[in-house]
């Protein structure tokens, strides 16, 4: 019986930002849900974009679904990250 062999490095093991992604890229799982499903663009669009193959996205988007909690916590990073650069970025007078 063939063994299926995954591409996607969790967060735990990710040197990208602590966030999981395809391996021997530098393409977050964030990124491919972000792309594919919050901006609508086609799954074989990103995979031409980033010169992955079709199966690289589909499985970053199911481990997107399939771990939640993990998913949550980059999310709130994100979040956080971006408020504390807005703070930082903000004038006063």
């Amino acid at each position: 019986m063939a063994t299926q062999q995954y591409r996607i490095v969790s967060a735990e093991d990710s040197d990208i930002h602590g966030e999981p992604h395809i391996e021997g890229s530098r393409i977050t799982v964030r990124d491919v849900h972000v792309r594919v499903e919050q901006r609508g663009l086609a799954p074989e669009r990103v995979a031409e974009r980033y010169d992955l193959d079709i199966v690289d996205i589909n499985e970053a988007l199911a481990y997107y679904h399939r771990n939640p909690e993990e998913m949550r916590r980059v999310e709130e990073r994100h979040e956080r990250a971006a408020a504390e650069a807005k703070d930082r970025s903000t004038f006063t007078d």
